[in-house]
């Protein structure tokens, strides 16, 4: 990542610090429950049933292992070690969700399948070469800057036959205003993309595309839902967050939903697999 990238990542740590920070609290998971429908401790835009769809993606059973590139917190990570019975490592560039996350393995006593470290996605990961069946990254991919590296490096990762899974949440697919591009990317660094740019990256990696689905729903909804459920904690959330930083969550959350809603900035899912 080059040096303004690093420095609008961290102009960002604000936002994720604060979710993160008071993530097991019980205020904020009622917002993810009202947000998500169900709680499984994400801070994205994705679902428990779209996790359901992934799982059966990617072939997860006992026996597999699998990264979780920006795991946040944990949660959706240790779901599927739960459901699969397969092993999990999640990695995380903020400190913060991956102490969240190790505090989540003990609770749920999930020690033996799964870890979570600190590591910067953007860069090398420290694994060896084919140590993963699968590897998932839920929208994420668009805070990592050079994606040509970030994909060739997931395909090192993934064993012969392994399957990559991740979403992309800002292709643009219509036409976008200044000031909606920058309330969109108020929370750090972000890669905006044209269609089938993430296609073509796939394949110069080497994989084999599987799979391109629009799944922009889930922002608009999750959005809404998200900012309802936190208008309506207004006065909590400030004395937490802080008056700035919580208009400025609400105004992130407005503008994610109006532009998924309206089909101008999409969300995609890809599937694809390393040759045997």
């Amino acid at each position: 990542m080059d040096q303004n990238s690093k420095s609008r990542s961290k102009s960002g740590c604000g936002h994720y610090d604060s979710n993160y920070g008071n993530f097991h609290t019980k205020l904020y998971e009622e917002i993810r429950r009202e947000a998500f429908g169900e709680d499984i401790g994400q801070n994205s835009w994705h679902t428990a049933e779209e996790q359901n769809k992934f799982i059966d993606w990617l072939g997860l059973a006992a026996g597999k292992t699998l990264l979780d590139v920006a795991c946040g917190a944990g949660g959706p990570a240790l779901r599927i070690a739960a459901i699969t019975n397969c092993s999990v490592v999640g990695i995380d560039f903020h400190e913060q969700a991956v102490s969240a996350a190790r505090t989540l393995i003990a609770e749920r006593r999930l020690e033996h399948l799964a870890k979570f470290q600190h590591a910067d996605a953007s860069t090398t990961l420290p694994f060896p070469d084919n140590s993963f069946d699968a590897l998932l990254c839920i929208d994420a991919i668009n805070h990592l800057a050079n994606r040509a590296r970030v994909i060739a490096d997931w395909a090192r990762l993934l064993k012969p036959g392994g399957r990559l899974l991740f979403t992309d949440a800002t292709i643009v697919t219509g036409p976008l205003t200044n000031a909606e591009i920058a309330t969109r990317s108020s929370a750090g660094f972000y890669l905006f993309v044209p269609q089938k740019y993430d296609e073509q990256v796939i394949a110069q990696s080497g994989l084999c595309l599987r799979m391109a689905e629009n799944v922009t729903q889930n922002t608009a909804h999750v959005a809404e839902r998200r900012l309802s459920a936190r208008a309506s904690r207004r006065e909590a959330l400030t004395q937490i967050e802080g008056q700035q930083a919580y208009e400025a969550q609400q105004d992130f959350l407005s503008v994610a939903a109006r532009v998924a809603r309206e089909g101008r900035l999409s969300r995609f899912v890809f599937v694809a697999d390393k040759s045997s």
